[in-house]
């Protein structure tokens, strides 16, 4: 297991719009740009092996920036493709603030970051006394059929309840800015009522409740 001093001051950074990964969940991705090539190399030297995963966001004016806190993961799954492409398993370790970007001569970008706001993603499991499973898995199995997903129901029944919820965080079409009020909840609580409401906007047809009435 990472501990906080192992964890780096500077990291590469991918940013991938639309993708989620939280502490103790996996992320597998496909790799195939020669810069992000040479970033999972890069990080395959170093002890932590760690990548950086933050989702841009477009600035009203058009201007794409990063956005303030991401979570990085530590490759746990590698393989090649026989035309060079990497097929890797991101695990995620801890949640970050980025300080700066650092210019240099890798064809990535790296970022100094604080770990410090997030030193409980390092802990164990969080729980989540106010999770109602039945209910949550109706309006699950509701929003499922609506968007024409599969799941393994009866291991969705057992899963713990972090597991639960970060699996399904990550595994939902949402957009790129609810993917990022999700990794922000501050709690696991938080996070599901986040989802559960995100899931039940989504039923709506994207009208809110007010929308309904009218």
């Amino acid at each position: 297991m990472i501990q906080a001093a192992d964890l780096p001051d500077l990291i590469p950074i991918f940013p991938l719009p639309g993708a989620l990964l939280l502490p103790r969940a996996r992320l597998p991705l496909h790799i195939f740009e020669p810069r992000y090539l040479a970033m999972v190399e890069d990080a395959l030297k170093t002890r932590a092996r760690l990548i950086g995963m933050i989702c841009p966001r477009e600035t009203p004016s058009g201007e794409k920036r990063l956005n303030a806190i991401g979570c990085a993961g530590r490759i746990t799954g590698f393989s090649e493709t026989e035309d060079g492409r990497y097929m890797i398993t991101l695990s995620g370790i801890s949640r970050f603030r980025l300080r700066e970007e650092v210019q240099g001569f890798a064809p990535y970008r790296r970022c100094t970051v604080d770990w410090t706001p997030f030193a409980r993603d390092l802990g164990l499991p969080e729980s989540d006394p106010g999770l109602d499973r039945p209910a949550f898995l109706r309006t699950l199995g509701r929003y499922f059929a609506s968007q024409k997903l599969a799941s393994d129901w009866d291991s969705l029944k057992q899963a713990e309840p972090e597991l639960l919820v970060n699996a399904i965080s990550m595994l939902c079409p949402f957009s790129p800015e609810d993917k990022q009020a999700l990794l922000e909840a501050p709690s696991l609580s938080t996070r599901r009522e986040t989802l559960v409401t995100l899931i039940e906007f989504a039923l709506r047809g994207g009208k809110s409740s007010e929308d309904l009435i009218q």
